[in-house]
């Protein structure tokens, strides 16, 4: 099996988690267990999610000239990822996201700092890159105007296109008609339907969410698992799996980029949703969301002990 190469498009932050019995009331303080200094951002722990499992990875994106930016290219060489792409911005600090971390859940507050500043004109000079790869995977904290012509280039080239739509906003038919998977969890999709899946509507609002342009839906439904749906077929749902949970924070990305693994090495939709929610599984069990990414022979491991 040849190696599948992924472009990962998105956002480099510095995490700074901090771990707490329970999340503050407004006007509330706390005091906290333990703080940590972790590299983070969506785009990168999906790249590092990605090339953990054996993918040859690039990431792209845009990090200050400042110590946080450093770290967290020393973090994704770390991990054997093609950092040449990422732009070094003088005029912008390295993003920031802000972490409380509880037992079973976290929030999140993200400063973006380089990541808004990471254009649509640098995406023009990537179509080699894009060219060369098998897989785009998009997801939202750098501007969505830099997400569309990243879709645009790679729908050009006929690259398969994951998006996983967060942090939840609105989006153009435009980024929408280019996306082949669309990886919303409930709240993003109920933001980008209107649909109330808590009441029943989980399949209109997959169907309300392909009536828009993508070619398959895939609903990541927490500790239910996921639903996945393509136009004119019955939604069909896999269940989630039983782990003990350290950190949920990488969860999301971890599924993301195991499915962009698994489709890269030519599974079907359904055996690489299997994949990508053991991937996710596996994530959490560990802290720190770069840290937590397992390797392909974990994931191995994991799905053996399920039969």
């Amino acid at each position: 099996m040849k190696q599948p190469k992924i472009v990962v498009i998105g956002s480099l932050n510095m995490d700074i988690v901090t771990k707490t019995s329970r999340f503050p009331q407004a006007g509330e303080t706390l005091t906290g267990e333990e703080v940590h200094f972790i590299p983070g951002g969506k785009g990168a722990n999906q790249a590092v999610a990605a090339a953990r499992l054996g993918a040859q990875t690039t990431m792209i994106g845009a990090v200050g000239n400042d110590a946080f930016g450093s770290t967290l290219l020393e973090s994704l060489q770390v991990n054997n990822i093609s950092v040449d792409k990422v732009k070094v911005i003088d005029e912008a600090a390295t993003g920031v996201a802000s972490v409380m971390l509880t037992s079973d859940d976290n929030m999140i507050i993200v400063v973006p700092g380089a990541n808004a500043l990471y254009l649509p004109s640098n995406i023009e000079q990537l179509e080699s890159v894009i060219k060369d790869t098998d897989i785009v995977l998009l997801q939202l904290e750098i501007p969505i105007e830099t997400v569309e012509a990243a879709a645009v280039l790679a729908r050009k080239h006929n690259k398969l296109v994951i998006l996983n739509p967060a942090p939840a906003q609105k989006l153009s038919p435009l980024l929408l008609n280019c996306v082949d998977v669309i990886t919303p969890n409930r709240s993003e999709l109920e933001l980008l339907t209107g649909y109330d899946t808590s009441k029943g509507h989980l399949k209109e609002a997959m169907e309300a969410l392909l009536a828009q342009g993508p070619k398959h839906v895939v609903t990541t439904l927490g500790e239910d698992g996921a639903a996945y749906k393509a136009f004119g077929k019955e939604m069909a749902a896999l269940p989630s799996h039983r782990v003990p949970v350290v950190d949920t924070t990488g969860a999301g990305d971890a599924f993301n980029a195991g499915l962009a693994y698994a489709l890269a090495t030519g599974n079907e939709l359904h055996q690489a949703i299997k994949f990508a929610s053991q991937v996710s599984a596996l994530a959490v069990t560990k802290f720190g969301a770069q840290e937590g990414m397992p390797t392909f022979e974990e994931v191995e491991t994991f799905a053996a002990s399920l039969c």
